[in-house]
């Protein structure tokens, strides 16, 4: 019986990820959840799940939290460190790291530090920290397990060959719903209709990184330093359909896939089973119908957040944490209608070119460049 730790419970990830449990409950188990502010939500999946311990990252909230609708079972922890003690217990086998943004850093640090599997759906933590986080896997006996649909695809197609036999990963990218927009209806886009992703549902933070492709450009730099691969062999191609979730080239010029309907219970499973397969709640492809597959390259003008995603995978060092901080901050105020639209990528340009490039930063710079790069993305004004 696998003992799993959800961190991020209440997101998209975590609720996804406790459906899969739901199905396995004869293989594996949650013992902890976390969420971040979401209390009522949370207690609710402790009823359900019945967790052992359950997490609120906030502590500000404490005196706000009714804590007898949670079961009596469960311990109530408030704080981050409490979040990273979860992620660290001896009694954990798998850490599910689902909390967004650079705020699920300290969480999947922990897990790792304490040598653990982690199923990491928080891309943030290889742009952040990629070159630092892999080493101290190495270090640990920690094992990263990618439940993003497309490094989990690009993990599965990579066990077609060995690494010097690959000459390229090929990361599929829906387009968001502007793939088809032009420059000038792009620089018009509201936030209701940035929110409306055609393919995916997904917390707004992420539905913004979609409709910008900066999802894509985190996705670059995570790629480059999951898979060790120069980010001369990464390469986005927008396929609409969201079936393909990324793919491998080789050396021979066989292209490997993964292809499933668009639901992230099938990465997250994989990632928990892994190294076995089992029957899945996942939905199924059916043969029966047709299906029309297209693929077209990005347009890096009308998206300029994809070309920030190379220079960063390419250029390293702090770059990552500047982009992402910066970029977080920009996704925010838009949704605050502070910023326009195409103001995003530009803001996350004009932090990147003022800041101070360490090509090798220490975890405490890292960090102190993610505060700098927020404040400046506070100031920033075009």
């Amino acid at each position: 019986m696998k003992r799993i730790a959800v961190l991020g419970s209440t997101g998209s990830i975590g609720t996804s990820c406790l459906d899969v449990l739901k199905a396995q409950t004869t293989a594996m188990c949650p013992v902890a959840l976390t969420t971040h502010r979401r209390w009522k939500e949370l207690a609710a999946q402790c009823h359900e799940c019945r967790p052992e311990v359950a997490v609120i990252a906030d502590a500000t909230i404490a005196s706000q939290v009714d804590r007898t609708a949670f079961p009596t079972t469960t311990e109530l922890l408030f704080g981050e460190e409490a979040v990273a003690s979860v992620a660290r217990r001896s009694d954990v086998d798998v850490v599910v790291s689902g909390i967004v943004g650079a705020a699920g850093l300290r969480g999947t640090w922990a897990a790792v530090e304490a040598g653990k599997v982690v199923a990491f759906a928080n891309k943030e933590t290889l742009v952040v920290a990629g070159p630092l986080m892999m080493d101290f896997a190495r270090q640990t006996g920690a094992t990263l397990l990618p439940v993003d649909s497309e490094h989990s695809a690009v993990f599965q197609s990579l066990t077609s060959g060995q690494k010097n036999e690959v000459k390229r990963i090929i990361l599929t990218a829906s387009g968001g719903p502007f793939r088809e927009w032009t420059a000038e209806q792009i620089a018009n886009v509201t936030t209701a209709q940035a929110l409306a992703h055609p393919t995916w549902n997904m917390g707004p933070k992420i539905t913004i990184d979609s409709a910008t492709m900066m999802n894509k450009s985190l996705e670059i730099i995570e790629a480059r330093w999951l898979f060790d691969l120069p980010v001369e062999q990464i390469d986005v191609v927008i396929h609409p359909q969201s079936i393909v979730h990324s793919m491998v080239e080789y050396v021979d010029g066989s292209v490997i896939a993964q292809l499933s309907p668009p639901d992230m219970r099938l990465p997250i499973q994989y990632a928990l089973t892994w190294p076995e397969r089992t029957p899945g709640v996942a939905r199924k492809m059916d043969f029966r119908q047709n299906w029309n597959l297209t693929f077209s390259p990005p347009d890096l003008d009308r998206f300029p957040a994809l070309r920030l995603g190379f220079e960063v995978a390419g250029r390293g060092g702090t770059s990552g944490a500047v982009l992402n901080a910066a970029n977080e901050v920009a996704v925010d105020r838009f949704l605050k209608h502070e910023l326009a639209f195409p103001q995003i990528p530009r803001l996350c340009r004009s932090i990147l070119d003022a800041h101070q490039f360490e090509a090798h930063p220490t975890l405490d710079l890292l960090l102190e460049m993610d505060r700098w790069a927020r404040q400046e993305a506070l100031r920033w004004n075009s």
